[in-house]
């Protein structure tokens, strides 16, 4: 294979930028920054691609790296290549959003399928790893990573034992172990240690369930609770009928002002003694002695004054004088004052006959309203006061009747307290009843769920053994292939090292004509004393040990194949003089096909054409 020309969309700096190259060596010259780097990462790019790394990662990785300085610019390009006579153009575009990858047959006009068997083909054998671990050399890498190892001994021993690299016992083993990993994840891995857990906590539920105190009673306490609502309806019925009979027997007494039984018996013995005072005085009031003594102080008033009036007119001529002892003047002032005693007394027995009888009108009005207040009747008489006294006896039943009935509410009322108080306690009861069952019943419905899971994950654990004879047989398998193969891949050595030792004379002029290469890849150079390990060797020689190594490697890995182009990234820094001009010189005879150099220096160009080796001069 060999890269006829290129253009570059955008890539990195370029954009809009076209390279053609030519058979042989292409010497493509810059100074440093010119973008080699970016045109070497540009080619192997278009080969394999470029995808962009996922979260953090993505902000350092190759796609952002290399994503074009011009945003608008396409992300991409195209890239012609001849291969057995036949002219391909691969163009691909890398942003995310507008993803294509195309491969055109120009020689036949035809786009081809990107399958894996062309690819395969197309690329000479190699994968990425294979391709930037041979062919392509960069800054300082002549060293390869520690993925060639297994690139090699795949390719080695698919060799021996097929005779074929199209069978691959890397993919073989990977396939098996992926198959081993789909198995494992398939596993329960839970399923034993829950179904431990989920029988202990069927058994524990099961002994739960059993205690007394998830026996259902609702229906006993709702029974109860009825019944007593019964007697506290029937309670409150007879306290609101009592109820209404204190308060008619209460507005009984309140209507006739009064509030209690001693009440009544004050009012009444009250009322007896008016009646009585007024019995009394208008006994007297009604006695003829008032009158005559009334006349009689009359008659003593006028004589006592007639008396006074006679001995004052008559003065020392009254004849009265000669017959009493003293004289008249004595008899006036005796008549005058018996006459003021007398006037008087008549009218202090007038003044207390008033007094009485006002008393006897007083008391007899009050006994009127009293009367007429509770008889209804406004007579004073005999027969009204036994009738009051009745109908204060009467009063104080009522009285005494409302004392019983309020004692008897009060009763009631504790009897319907102490019932309400019960009904309560059915409430809570019946409510605790309420939550026993309801958790009973989440305890139950948590059974049958875990009764269901036990059952699924029985069939988890038939699937899991099922899942583990499986795995068993990949894991023989693997054994019996690891086994198998490793007596073959002993002799990856042999290979490389024939390969390798044969270009090492060549490309260090004779100074190394042997070298040791053991299965991790780690290189020797065979002295007559010892093996000596690479890392004892100069930089520019352990670099020629290292291109052998890369050169034999690509040389195994593409038997069979049309070679594809090697390119050099300013992988000749480590040489001297001579030792650049050996290995050019070795490189333009030992491999026919097309050869890539990108640098930096004039060194390479110099040497080529002291050497008259051909080439072509591309200069970016």
């Amino acid at each position: 294979m060999k890269l006829l020309d290129l253009h570059i969309s955008g890539f990195g700096k370029f954009h809009d930028r076209d390279i053609t190259f030519h058979d042989g060596i292409n010497i493509i010259y810059g100074k440093n920054e010119a973008g080699k780097s970016t045109l070497h990462t540009f080619i192997r790019c278009m080969f394999f691609g470029l995808e962009r790394s996922r979260g953090r990662a993505a902000r350092n990785d190759l796609f952002s790296h290399y994503e074009p300085w011009d945003l608008t610019a396409l992300y991409g390009g195209r890239m012609r290549v001849e291969q057995n006579g036949i002219v391909y153009r691969i163009e691909r575009n890398f942003r995310k959003d507008q993803k294509s990858f195309q491969i055109i047959n120009e020689t036949k006009g035809i786009e081809i399928e990107p399958t894996r068997a062309f690819l395969d083909q197309f690329l000479c054998g190699l994968s990425e790893t294979s391709y930037r671990n041979t062919i392509s050399i960069g800054q300082l890498k002549s060293a390869t990573d520690g993925g060639m190892v297994n690139e090699l001994k795949n390719y080695i021993a698919n060799m021996n034992t097929t005779g074929s690299r199209s069978l691959n016992i890397t993919r073989a083993t990977s396939y098996l172990q992926n198959r081993r990993r789909q198995f494992e994840r398939q596993l329960h891995p839970d399923a034993a240690r829950d179904y431990a857990s989920l029988t202990a906590e069927i058994q524990g539920i099961e002994a739960e369930i059993t205690d007394p105190a998830y026996e259902n009673q609702l229906l006993t306490w709702q029974d109860r609770q009825t019944d007593i609502r019964g007697q506290l309806t029937q309670k409150q019925k007879e306290r609101e009928e009592l109820l209404q009979k204190i308060a008619a027997q209460r507005q009984t007494l309140t209507g006739a002002q009064f509030t209690d039984e001693a009440s009544i018996t004050s009012y009444r013995d009250e009322t007896i003694s008016i009646y009585k005072q007024y019995q009394n005085e208008k006994a007297i009031c009604d006695r003829k002695s008032h009158s005559i003594w009334s006349t009689v102080f009359f008659v003593l008033i006028l004589l006592s004054g007639a008396l006074a009036v006679y001995c004052y007119t008559a003065g020392t001529s009254n004849p009265l004088e000669s017959i009493l002892p003293f004289k008249s003047i004595w008899l006036f002032f005796g008549s005058l004052i018996a006459c003021l005693i007398f006037l008087y007394a008549a009218i202090d027995f007038s003044k207390e006959g008033k007094i009485l009888k006002r008393s006897v009108a007083s008391n007899h009005k009050v006994l009127q309203e009293i009367f007429s207040r509770h008889l209804g009747d406004s007579s004073v008489t005999e027969d009204a006061i036994q009738a009051f006294e009745n109908r204060m006896d009467e009063y104080q039943r009522i009285s005494r009747s409302l004392k019983d009935a309020e004692a008897t509410e009060k009763t009631q009322s504790d009897e319907i307290s102490a019932l309400q108080e019960k009904d309560r306690s059915c409430d809570l009861s019946i409510s605790q009843q309420q939550k026993t069952q309801w958790e009973l019943e989440k305890k139950l419905d948590r059974l049958t769920v875990c009764k269901d899971r036990i059952e699924s994950i029985k069939q988890e654990l038939t699937e899991n053994e099922r899942l583990r004879e499986e795995i068993d047989a990949i894991d023989l398998a693997l054994e019996t292939m690891t086994s198998l193969s490793s007596t073959i891949r002993d002799s990856f050595g042999l290979y490389l090292n024939k390969a390798a030792s044969d270009m090492i004379c060549e490309i260090t002029g004779g100074a190394y004509d042997s070298m040791s290469v053991d299965d991790n890849l780690d290189i020797y150079l065979n002295t007559p004393q010892k093996l000596v390990p690479i890392a004892q060797l100069s930089s520019g020689a352990m670099d020629q040990v290292y291109l052998a190594l890369r050169l034999s490697a690509a040389r195994l890995i593409q038997k069979g194949y049309d070679r594809m182009p090697l390119i050099f990234d300013d992988s000749f820094v480590q040489y001297d003089y001579e030792r650049l001009g050996a290995a050019l010189t070795w490189l333009a005879g030992a491999y026919d096909g097309q050869i890539l150099i990108f640098t930096c220096h004039k060194r390479e160009e110099q040497v080529i054409a002291e050497k008259q080796i051909p080439y072509w001069l591309i200069e970016i």
